[in-house]
């Protein structure tokens, strides 16, 4: 190419608008080179061991469009013959309507500094926006647009600058803290929820989770009492519901998969109500994979549901086509 503009000048009629045209030739060229540079800086950047999800690719988005605007100021400094400082400052006169036009990159250009100084979001993020039904993980944060893949392998375009004024939950922390939650709870029917017999304490002394227990709620009763005495007015009788409790939190505590000491682990009665007392499971997984804090979840509650009937409670479901049927029978 350079061979081909001092090889113009045997032509001197169409010197001048060959030299210009090859000049244009090479300025683009470089403006090409100069994207392509910017775009392989992110690719490297991405796949380092470093990388963190923290994206630049908003910078170089903005380095781009800094680079194609010098290529056209320049380009059009060539044809007009006019110096580019010129052209500059002439552009004052139309910033109005330039900020209008470029409205949307300015909001995005603010909210890529902010989301990037502050740490709001990264590449890999998992990010529930309910204004967007978006909820799923961040793949790509650019200048303009976030882009998420949803839990149904659909795609979530967001404009950068709704991160700014748009309420959304950011997983990361979950992730990061090594723990997931367990919030849930097993509802009691109400009606079989008693005193414990004779017979009851009896069974949970032979019960290793509870009999401790069992036996220290046993040992706190005034001296004299019958502990097996199912008086109202006997402070510390031991209900079916209360031993159950404690079996569920001795249960809770004897499982290697959630964090006994470095985050909170209990049993909760809620305030009971029309579908029963509810006793719920406060606690934290040591895994934050999806599926296996279902698999988790589920059997702790598998293994609750079929303890309860041997401490003689009930679990609360509504009544069913087959219950209607037993009682029509029974009548």
């Amino acid at each position: 190419m350079l061979l081909t503009f001092y090889l113009s000048g045997w032509f001197p009629e169409a010197a001048d608008f060959l030299r210009d045209l090859i000049l244009m030739r090479m300025l683009w060229l470089t403006v090409v080179t100069l994207i392509g540079l910017l775009t392989a800086v992110n690719i490297i950047y991405e796949a380092g061991q470093s990388y963190r999800g923290l994206s630049i690719q908003g910078y170089l988005d903005l380095g781009k469009m800094l680079t194609i605007t010098v290529g056209l100021i320049l380009t059009v400094s060539q044809i007009t013959g006019r110096s580019p400082v010129a052209l500059l400052s002439g552009l004052g006169a139309i910033m109005a309507v330039l900020v209008l036009i470029f409205h949307d990159t300015l909001l995005s250009l603010v909210a890529s500094l902010q989301i990037q100084s502050q740490d709001l979001v990264r590449e890999g993020d998992w990010i529930e926006m309910p204004a967007y039904e978006a909820d799923g993980d961040v793949i790509s944060i650019a200048l303009h647009t976030v882009k998420i893949r949803n839990w149904d392998k659909t795609i979530s375009v967001i404009p950068t600058y709704r991160l700014l004024d748009t309420p959304y939950r950011n997983w990361r922390g979950m992730t990061e803290s090594g723990g997931r939650r367990i919030k849930r709870a097993l509802y009691i029917d109400l009606n079989s929820v008693r005193f414990c017999d004779e017979e009851m304490i009896s069974r949970s002394e032979d019960i290793d989770l509870v009999k401790e227990y069992v036996m220290r709620h046993l040992g706190g009763l005034q001296t004299g009492q019958d502990a097996r005495d199912p008086d109202l007015c006997a402070g510390h009788e031991l209900t079916n519901a209360g031993v159950f409790r404690a079996y569920m939190t001795a249960y809770l505590k004897s499982r290697e998969d959630l964090h006994q000491e470095e985050m909170t682990l209990l049993v909760r009665q809620l305030d009971p109500s029309p579908t029963g007392l509810p006793l719920e499971v406060y606690a934290f997984t040591k895994t934050t994979q999806w599926a296996a804090y279902e698999v988790i979840q589920a059997e702790i509650f598998e293994h609750l549901v079929a303890a309860a009937p041997s401490f003689g409670l009930r679990v609360f479901q509504q009544p069913t086509g087959s219950d209607f049927q037993i009682l029509a029978e029974a009548g």
